[in-house]
C-alpha cells in the first residue's frame, strides 16, 4: 500500500519558486467522523473539486486529516484563503498547500540543518560539563556551586538508576560570559 505525505510550509518561509500554482490542498485538524463526501461538500463553495481523500489508518480510521484537489489553481488558492483556520466545532482547521514528498524533503532538510546548527553553536558557548563531582553534590547543589557566573537555565548530575551519582554533570546557562572562561574564587 503506497502512502502519499504532504506537510505544509508557511508562506514566511517559503521561497519564489513555491509560490507557483497549485490544486492540492492538505487539510488537517478537523474530526474523525467526517467523510470524503463532507470533505468534498465542504470545499465544495470555491471551485470544481476533482477528489477529497482523507488518510486512514491501517484499521480504517481517519488520522485527521486529507487532500482536497481542486481543477483550478485559482480555485484551490481561494479555498485556502477561505477555509484556512475557520472553526470547526472545537477545532480550528488547517488549510495549506499541499506538498510532493521530494520538495517537502528538501526544504525539511534545509529548514533542520540550520535548526541544529544554530543550537549546536548555542550550546557550545553554553554547556559546561563538570567531572570528578563528590556523590553528596545534586542537581540543587550543582546549580548553587555555579550560578554565580551567570543564569542557570539547567543543572543535572548524572545518576545511575540506583538514584547515586555517577561524579559529573552537565549546567546549562543562559549565555556564555563575555570573556567565556570560569574562575573560581
Amino acid at each position: 500500500m503506497a502512502i502519499l505525505l504532504y506537510v505544509f510550509v508557511r508562506k514566511c518561509e517559503r521561497t519564489p519558486a513555491e509560490e507557483e500554482k497549485f490544486t492540492n490542498l492538505y487539510v488537517k485538524k478537523f474530526f474523525d467522523d467526517i467523510t470524503e463526501d463532507r470533505l468534498k461538500e465542504m470545499f465544495s463553495g470555491y471551485g470544481k473539486i476533482s477528489s477529497a481523500v482523507i488518510m486512514k489508518d491501517d484499521k480504517g480510521v481517519s488520522r485527521g486529516f486529507g487532500i482536497v484537489n481542486f481543477q483550478s489553481p485559482d480555485d484551490a488558492k481561494k479555498a485556502l484563503e477561505a477555509m484556512n483556520g475557520i472553526q470547526l466545532g472545537s477545532k480550528n482547521l488547517f488549510v495549506g498547500r499541499a506538498q510532493k514528498k521530494a520538495e517537502r524533503t528538501k526544504l525539511l532538510k534545509h529548514k533542520y540543518k540550520d535548526v541544529f546548527d544554530r543550537r549546536f553553536e548555542k550550546s557550545k558557548a553554553s554547556n559546561l560539563y563538570v567531572k570528578n563531582l563528590n556523590v553528596s553534590i545534586d542537581d540543587k547543589r550543582l546549580q548553587e556551586l555555579f550560578g554565580r557566573f551567570g543564569q542557570i537555565t539547567s543543572a543535572r548530575v548524572m545518576c545511575h538508576e540506583n538514584g547515586t551519582s555517577k561524579g559529573f554533570g552537565r549546567v546549562l546557562f543562559l549565555s556564555r560570559r563575555s570573556n567565556g572562561s570560569f574562575s573560581w574564587t
